[in-house]
Parts: structure tokens; sequence; C-alpha cells
């Protein structure tokens, strides 16, 4: 985080973190108390080193990074992470269009598990099938590597799919409640119109709203182009996932809290990483921008039978992307190198 992103943060929150001295002690200033929770953040650091840091109790330091994530969850979500309205989706097919060529996508969707210690009594609803202990957070990211909307808190062991049809997000498209622009054409084609769609992995139900890749089975070229045309621009939620945890290196270690303070934890990251890419200069953009053929372990996860509508709206992208106005001059380049 630069010097001036911080500044703009503090005072931000300053109102939230200013509290009233006492005749026995003066109270820790809004400075320090941003300081030791970014520290937190930053490094991932136990609360017993930053005591030595800080010259602050083990508790107080607790009790600062759970009030100060709360405070930068609740006073600056809307400011970086405003509910999105049509004008908004398509500013974000726009940038879809432009870095990925995938016309009329609104956002890539993945969950990431975040590693945390075994909450007492919990059984085994966070034990997730890569053997740890975990909560998922489910995002929704656009083309520059911000987060659009989020769901976090699942328990582990819940698969992406069912953790997206219980939040409010799926509830909300499956009742076309998310101000989803009308559908329009393809670009230079004369095709009728194809609805926005976000894209995702295997983990995920096809639908008309939610495109995910063909089996990997009896694939031939058409379905092979559109699952690299897809996998372009799903790449993007993979990469702000690498961004949050490489920046916000608390996410490399188990958080030893509770399950209501870890998940204050995650949902300031959450902020602060698109707090830090509105205002930042995004040094590793490039870095991220060539990830294009990034491998993508897929979890396979058993579903009903999608819908006519979702495989209709798939088959019509797959065309697009094989024909004249939507192909690519070097996608038949990637399926014949076999990756």
């Amino acid at each position: 985080m630069s010097v001036d992103s911080f500044d703009r943060l503090l005072a931000a929150l300053r109102p939230y973190l200013t509290y009233q001295d006492t005749n026995m002690r003066r109270c820790i200033g809004p400075t320090e108390r941003l300081i030791v929770t970014l520290r937190f953040l930053a490094t991932g650091n136990s609360f017993a080193s930053l005591h030595y840091e800080f010259l602050l109790g083990v508790s107080t330091i607790s009790g600062i990074v759970s009030k100060t994530c709360k405070v930068i969850w609740d006073n600056l979500r809307e400011a970086v992470m405003p509910t999105p309205k049509a004008d908004d989706w398509l500013r974000i097919a726009e940038g879809f269009q432009k870095s990925a060529q995938f016309p009329n996508c609104i956002g890539a969707l993945d969950g990431k598990h975040i590693r945390v210690k075994k909450p007492a009594h919990s059984g085994s609803r966070y034990f997730n099938y890569k053997q740890y202990f975990s909560v998922v957070l489910l995002a929704l990211a656009d083309s520059n590597y911000r987060f659009v909307i989020v769901d976090i808190g699942a328990y582990g062991s819940t698969s992406d799919s069912r953790i997206l049809s219980a939040s409010r997000m799926g509830e909300r498209l499956r009742a076309n409640q998310l101000a989803l622009p009308e559908p329009r054409t393809l670009p230079v084609s004369s095709g009728p119109p194809v609805p926005f769609v976000i894209v995702a992995d295997e983990g995920f139900a096809l639908s008309p709203n939610m495109m995910r890749p063909f089996p990997r089975r009896d694939l031939d070229n058409r379905k092979r182009i559109f699952n690299y045309r897809l996998t372009r621009a799903r790449r993007f939620v993979e990469c702000a996932f690498g961004i949050l945890s490489a920046k916000w290196r608390v996410f490399m270690s188990s958080m030893q809290m509770d399950p209501e303070n870890f998940t204050l934890v995650i949902q300031a990251c959450v902020v602060l990483h698109n707090f830090t890419r509105i205002h930042d200069v995004p040094l590793d953009a490039e870095t991220f921008q060539n990830l294009t053929n990034t491998a993508v372990n897929f979890e396979t996860v058993r579903h009903g039978r999608p819908g006519s509508a979702g495989l209709a709206v798939r088959e019509r992208y797959a065309d697009y992307f094989c024909s004249p106005e939507g192909a690519l001059s070097w996608q038949m380049d990637f399926i014949r190198g076999g990756r």
C-alpha cells in the first residue's frame, strides 16, 4: 500500500477509530490502530509477535484487529464494492471483451478455500476435499482483478455450486434480480441476442447466465476452443485470488481465531484489496495479464442435468468462437499445441 493510499484510508476511517481518553489512561489513536491491523493482515504474524513490535498487550491487539476489520468492512464496502447496476455490468462486460475477447461476460466466478483452525465442536463441516479445515470465499471478479460480489464464511466441506445456490447472489441470479442488462447480439454477429453470462469452472451448474466448460471427454476442436476461450476469461478471478493472498499474507497460514473474527478478517482483506486496486498503481498487472494459459485443476462435482436454455447459450458461444467474426488468430495454434 502506498503512503498516499494509507493516508486516504486513514482519513476515511479516522472518525470510526477515534476513542475518548479517560482519567485512567489515554486511548490508542486511530493511526496506531490502523497500522497494527494492516501489519497483521499484511504479514500474518501472531498477536504474540505483534506484542513485541508494538509493545501492546496480546488481548489489546486482538481487540484492535477485530474492531478495525469490522470498521473497514462497514464503512468502505459500499465505496469500493457497490451493488452493481446495469451500467456497471456493461462496464465490466466491456473490460472482458477488451482483455479476454469474451463478449457479454459480466464476471469470473470461483471459490477460494481459506485455511482456519478447526472451531470447537464443529465436527467435519470445515474439513474440505483438500484435507484441511477451511472456509470459502466465493467471489465474482471483473477484468481489473477487483471483486464485484462476495460470499464469505461457507463451510469448507460445501461445494462451490451449493455455496452459490444458498448465497444471496445465487438467489438473486435465479430470481433475475441482479439488474443484468437485456441480452444483446455478439460483436459483428447477425445472430439472435445472447444473455450476459458469468464464466466459471466445472464446479458450477450450467444455466443461461452461467457458462462452464464442456466436459473433458470426447472433445472436438470446437469444444476445445470454447473451453480455452472460457478459461482465458475465468483466469481473472484466479489472478485476483493470487493478488489477494500475495498482498495480505494472513491467508498464507491457518487463522488461529474463532469463526466470527476470521470472517471479519476476510471481509476486511476483500475491501482493502479493492481499495488498493483502485488507488494504487497496479505494478503486478502485467505479470498477471500474461497468465493467459494458466492450467486449471477443476473440482469434479455432480450436478443435475443442465437445462436446455443453458446448453443453447453455450452452443451459440461455441459457434461464435469458431466463426470468422469471433475467432482469435492464435486459438487454433493453442489447440494444435495440445494444451
